[in-house]
């Protein structure tokens, strides 16, 4: 997917050249051109990850060793301004290194808090299902709420407060499952497959190119965080149809009670999707809509958004883990089953 930075004059990116909402289109369309370049394929990847910037929501990224998903991650941190830590999960990893803690300072014979990697504007929590339930726990708040309290104290985070997180699905032994909570507070769940025969040929070419020389090229930064808040704005005035809404209703509902849908679809559903992912569908939807110089959401938008939004959120049934039917394609079904206006 690409995005053009030269607006036509039927989208909503009208305007002066000094119009914040235009500048920042071209600053974040020169950042997903950017990141393309180091990022060879995982196109959706990318996608995704700007429009969770755009909806100030969080990331889970699941795929197999190797298919640059921290690289990804570090690229869209060094192209936003703002501070970046990356937190490595592991079995030993406690809440305080990850949230912050009180000391005692003997000169003022009190305790002060220090805080921790949690206080950053981007934090990349690189796999995350390595650490225990108690620091999984400890991201909840912050979040969902943007804050963390410790002891009697509550400390805000920062306006510009990102999660990007990843997992290895195959590594089992001394990991520990998401529990659903925290998952339903992830926006998007992507999951990154292997490049293409074609896309890794591209890669060995880049690898041979660049080796000997200095690190690549650091992604153009968004200017200031004022431009992002200001395309975030521009994404929530993107026009959206009732009868649209009405669909997008429909897609999460019909994951609640699948019998009134489909037969096969009820089979494989246990629990469907929390409002959350009501709020999702149509927020993500907009933000793809905006990435694209549309000026307003079509049945497309909502679709293409809809596998990595529904995926960690509804509940397969026993029936369908004995079948092999993956999340994927119980979203895939749930799409065909539900009439688009």
């Amino acid at each position: 997917m690409s995005v053009s930075s030269a607006p036509s004059p039927q989208t909503a990116l009208q305007g002066a050249p000094g119009d914040a909402p235009v500048q920042a289109h071209r600053k974040l369309a020169n950042l997903q051109k950017v990141i393309g370049e180091r990022i060879i394929g995982q196109h959706a990847l990318i996608r995704n990850m700007l429009i969770c910037l755009l909806c100030d929501g969080h990331i889970l990224i699941e795929g197999m060793p190797g298919l640059a998903k921290t690289t990804a991650a570090k690229a869209l941190a060094e192209g936003v301004e703002g501070d970046f830590h990356r937190v490595q999960f592991t079995p030993d990893l406690l809440p305080s290194d990850l949230i912050g803690t009180e000391i005692y300072v003997h000169e003022k014979s009190d305790f002060t808090f220090r805080r921790g990697p949690i206080f950053n504007n981007i934090v990349m929590a690189d796999e995350i299902n390595r650490a225990p339930a108690k620091v999984q726990s400890a991201l909840l708040e912050a979040m969902e709420e943007k804050q963390v309290t410790v002891g009697h104290h509550t400390y805000k985070l920062p306006e510009l407060y990102m999660v990007l997180a990843t997992q290895n699905p195959i590594e089992q032994e001394g990991t520990y499952n998401l529990p659903e909570a925290q998952l339903d507070r992830f926006l998007m769940y992507t999951i990154v497959g292997y490049p293409t025969p074609e896309e890794e040929r591209k890669i060995l070419d880049y690898d041979e190119n660049r080796r000997g020389k200095t690190s690549p090229n650091v992604p153009a930064p968004v200017s200031t965080q004022a431009e992002l808040f200001a395309a975030r704005r521009a994404c929530a005035d993107i026009h959206v149809d009732e009868k649209l809404k009405q669909y997008v209703v429909s897609l999460v509902s019909a994951t609640r009670t699948p019998l009134d849908y489909d037969a096969k679809l009820a089979g494989w559903i246990r629990h469907g999707a929390s409002p959350r992912a009501t709020l999702a569908l149509l927020r993500c939807a907009r933000a793809l809509a905006w990435l694209e110089g549309c000026d307003f959401v079509s049945p497309h938008h909502i679709q293409t958004v809809a596998p990595d939004i529904l995926r960690h959120r509804i509940m397969p049934s026993f029936e369908a883990e004995s079948e092999n039917v993956s999340r994927g394609e119980i979203v895939q079904r749930l799409l065909a089953v539900v009439a688009v206006p």
